[in-house]
C-alpha cells in the first residue's frame, strides 16, 4: 500500500510543476519572450512616470492576463498537435480561436496602456 502524501507536499510539488512550466514557456515560446520584453518596458515606464497605485494594479493584472492566456494558447496548440499531428480544418479552427483569445487580451492591454500613458506624454 502506497502512503498518501500530505496536502502540503502535494502543493509544493504542484508549485514546482507550475514553475517548470513557466520556465519552459519562457525558454521555448517567442511570443512569451516578446510579452516579457513589453512587460519590462511598461514596468520601467511605470516607475519613470510614477503611475498611481490603481494604474500599477491594472497594468500588472493585464501583464498577468496576457501572459497567462498565451500560456493556455500554447498548451492548446500542443494538445491539438498531439491529438492530430497532420493539418486538419478543425484543429486549425481550435488553434485560431485560442490565438484569438490572446489577441483580445492584447488589444485590451494596449488600450489600457494608452489610457495610462498617453496623458503622461501630453
Amino acid at each position: 500500500m502506497h502512503k498518501k502524501e500530505s496536502f502540503i507536499i502535494n502543493r509544493i510539488k504542484s508549485i514546482g510543476f507550475a514553475f517548470k512550466g513557466m520556465l519552459i514557456l519562457i525558454k521555448t515560446e517567442a511570443s512569451i519572450k516578446i510579452q516579457l520584453f513589453i512587460a519590462l518596458v511598461v514596468t520601467i515606464a511605470g516607475f519613470y512616470f510614477q503611475i498611481s497605485k490603481i494604474e500599477w494594479l491594472v497594468q500588472i493584472a493585464m501583464i498577468g492576463l496576457v501572459m497567462s492566456i498565451e500560456g493556455l494558447n500554447t498548451a492548446i496548440e500542443h494538445i491539438a498537435d498531439f491529438v492530430h499531428p497532420d493539418n486538419h480544418p478543425k484543429i486549425g479552427l481550435i488553434k485560431d480561436i485560442a490565438a484569438g483569445a490572446v489577441f483580445i487580451a492584447s488589444i485590451v492591454a494596449v488600450i489600457i496602456a494608452v489610457i495610462i500613458y498617453f496623458p503622461k506624454f501630453f
